[in-house]
């Protein structure tokens, strides 16, 4: 009994995948707004009612695709982070924020799902956001480092945006100063519009050098959000 549940569990996985990659092929061609269910079960040789069984709806389809590429860009933000524990906090942000524009540079479609232009009449559940926060988590725990080993210098914060700031701070990022989380919400804001300008070919005819240009870039956003060089880097 346990073998037969197994072979269905496996057989149920690997439909799950071969739905989501013909609905990512969706995405490339025809983009988001356009995903079809019936489609894809026509392009897989199934009928309709079958793959409602796995996917109720498009906006269930949807919300999976959604969820792995948050996870995939949050997996590639975590791994550069990893991989450079111990080294200077500026570098290490300037790793994870590489990290994220190589995934996005590799899986344009998917990236365009996560932090492109909304898909139409589809509200993102619940279940996205603890994905979508990877990234920004990465982020807060270099500067949670680098704030608890020998400190950051602190942003300038206007008193009127000070409530803001405090009120982001003990939603997402305790334990940093207000001011350095204001400063790390814009620089996120800002990491997404340079990788999609390059991706979407806004720095066409503008940027030619852009591994160069966004090296620099990165580099400070780590100043806007008070990182400091180790001495004598």
């Amino acid at each position: 009994m346990s073998t037969a549940r197994g072979v269905r569990e496996r057989a149920r996985i690997e439909l799950t995948a071969a739905i989501k990659d013909e609905a990512r092929g969706q995405l490339a061609a025809e983009g988001a707004a356009k995903l079809s269910l019936r489609a894809v079960a026509r392009e897989l040789g199934m009928v309709s009612s079958a793959l409602y069984r796995y996917f109720p709806s498009r906006d269930d389809l949807l919300t999976a695709l959604i969820v792995d590429a948050y996870d995939a860009v949050g997996a590639a933000a975590e791994a550069a982070a990893a991989g450079s524990a111990g080294a200077d906090p500026v570098e290490r942000w300037v790793r994870v924020c590489a990290a994220v524009r190589d995934w996005a540079l590799a899986h344009p479609h998917e990236y365009a799902l996560i932090y492109g232009s909304p898909v139409p009449g589809y509200e993102a559940p619940q279940d996205t956001v603890a994905p979508a926060s990877r990234v920004g988590n990465a982020m807060i725990a270099i500067l949670r480092e680098a704030h608890g080993t020998r400190g950051l210098a602190l942003p300038p914060l206007p008193a009127a945006l000070r409530p803001e700031a405090d009120r982001m701070t003990a939603d997402f990022a305790e334990g940093l100063p207000p001011e350095v989380v204001a400063a790390l919400v814009a620089a996120w804001a800002q990491l997404v519009g340079l990788v999609s300008f390059e991706l979407f070919g806004q720095f066409n005819r503008v940027v030619e050098d852009r591994d160069t240009f966004f090296a620099h870039a990165v580099r400070r956003l780590a100043d806007s959000v008070g990182l400091l060089p180790a001495p004598g880097a």
